[in-house]
């Protein structure tokens, strides 16, 4: 085949350090789910959801077909927190925690999970960030260990 091509859909999560809540403030959430947007977009990840809440972020995304999973996070992560810490003083602090969690999406249920990323809200009215991951990483057969999970 004279052409590569790819269509690998990911949701990513991941929380700020310490699950501290920087993001309760809507507009500035709005305005970093935008951002975000754009470097995923930049990355040729082209983002089909951007949600959260005040303490993580999920993104569904398209992978580009020529950067790893970890690269584009660790860029995402990268310059959104300088870009964070530039929103004044209250976020000179911010962090994003050091891990992840990136889950594959079959086509079949790309909408399916950009509703669930549209309802964050709602969903954690229900439960916590922690059940939510566990619930994910167990859907997913991902097993972990506690300990190293939670930074």
């Amino acid at each position: 085949m004279p052409q590569s091509l790819a269509a690998v859909y990911i949701h990513l999560v991941f929380s700020t350090k310490d699950r501290h809540p920087y993001l309760t403030d809507v507009p500035i959430r709005g305005q970093l789910h935008a951002y975000l947007g754009g470097v995923s977009k930049n990355l040729d990840c082209p983002p089909v959801r951007i949600g959260g809440v005040g303490d993580h972020v999920h993104i569904l995304a398209r992978l580009g077909r020529t950067i790893a999973i970890a690269d584009w996070v660790k860029e995402l992560k990268r310059v959104s927190n300088i870009w964070m810490q530039g929103q004044g003083a209250a976020f000179a602090d911010f962090r994003w925690q050091a891990g992840y969690g990136a889950f594959s999406v079959s086509q079949s249920n790309v909408a399916r999970v950009a509703e669930y990323i549209d309802n964050q809200e709602a969903h954690h009215r229900r439960r916590s960030f922690e059940d939510e991951l566990r619930e994910l990483f167990s859907k997913h057969g991902l097993e972990f260990d506690e300990r190293y999970v939670w930074d």
